[in-house]
């Protein structure tokens, strides 16, 4: 049975700018992955042992995308899942993963891709509201299409789409809420597949609110239950996002990102990349750095950089968000440039890509 691990205001009160945790300033134009697209939340197919898989020698991810137009925080709303190749450090577009109206949702959230033993792909992914609703709404379900590579790697085929963990129950609140957007809903998203198991972006109740929590679900051979959460933000976070696990050295390292926004009160603690480290997949966990802090976008650009990735080689993907005020003309949509993590037991350092 998990420990559930609490994240607090004790451990908040021991960020400080530290290079080894805040990430350079990003400066200059970033050429766009996808010209006409937005693109954000993205992820490799990987082996089931958390290696990044190949696929004739290129690695294939997978990221949300919509058109480049109108405001940005609007893009949430038609977010498609879309295949890319990445070939000699160029992205290549490879199209939409599941065809038009198969999802269950009205539009697709952020997931993993896991390659199994027979060849097919596992997509772990949220498909929020319902197919063919008239205005979005913001039900989150938890599904899993396993699709064939047809023969042609990197053109995956349809697949059935099962919801395979349902929110709500004895842990968590239920995500079903008709009204909400960005930063103001209950979470069950983001499922992150880790040797049988699923880490979920999950909410757990605080007085009359929410906080953020990490829920785990499995053995996928019993059905994949709900457990206690591996971590809950003690009263001091309302939304955890993109929970992970990379093990390295032996030690299990839980990843997780976040906005200042989030954070009660506001602004308490930078956005960006946040870790717990345990012998255990099952904890209990202690916050990285003493605080928790991994990544954190530098005071300049508060908000430059947003939903962070460690993969297993320590390389860190995220996508370039704003580099000024939320609007269209300072929104990067694109991914950001890559770096690499050191991680030294409880201790880390962001090192750049070399």
């Amino acid at each position: 049975m998990s420990t559930t691990t609490r994240w607090t205001r004790r451990h908040l009160d021991l960020i400080t700018e530290d290079p080894a945790t805040t990430a350079p300033p990003i400066l200059g134009p970033v050429e766009a992955a996808l010209p006409g697209l937005d693109l954000w939340d993205m992820w490799p197919i990987q082996e089931e042992d958390g290696a990044t898989a190949l696929f004739e020698g290129r690695e294939l991810w997978m990221g949300l995308t919509a058109p480049a137009a109108g405001h940005p925080e609007d893009r949430h709303d038609v977010a498609r899942i879309r295949l890319l190749a990445l070939e000699e450090g160029k992205w290549i577009d490879l199209g939409n993963v599941f065809p038009d109206g198969e999802s269950p949702g009205s539009r697709e959230w952020s997931g993993t891709a896991i390659r199994r033993a027979d060849g097919t792909v596992s997509v772990f992914y949220t498909a929020t509201g319902h197919r063919d609703e008239k205005r979005p709404t913001f039900v989150q379900r938890v599904v899993e299409a396993r699709l064939p590579l047809d023969g042609r790697p990197g053109r995956p085929g349809s697949a059935e789409h099962r919801e395979i963990v349902r929110s709500g129950g004895e842990f968590y609140l239920p995500s079903d809420e008709r009204e909400g957007g960005p930063g103001r809903i209950r979470a069950f998203r983001d499922p992150a597949w880790f040797r049988g198991h699923l880490l979920i972006a999950a909410s757990v109740p605080w007085g009359d609110r929410h906080m953020g929590a990490v829920a785990l679900a499995g053995p996928e051979s019993e059905g994949l239950p709900l457990r206690p959460p591996l971590l809950v933000a003690d009263g001091i976070n309302r939304e955890i996002e993109r929970p992970h696990i990379v093990v390295h050295g032996g030690l299990h390292y839980l990843f997780f990102c976040t906005h200042r926004q989030s954070f009660e009160p506001e602004g308490a603690a930078p956005t960006g990349l946040y870790g717990f480290v345990s012998a255990t997949m099952e904890g209990p966990y202690e916050p990285l750095n003493g605080s928790g802090l991994v990544i954190g976008n530098p005071a300049a650009q508060p908000d430059q950089a947003y939903a962070w990735m460690v993969l297993d080689d320590l390389r860190v993907v995220s996508f370039l968000d704003y580099r000024g005020p939320v609007e269209r003309a300072h929104f990067g949509g694109t991914v950001a440039p890559m770096s690499r993590l050191r991680l030294e037991g409880p201790r880390t350092r962001l090192e750049p890509v070399t």
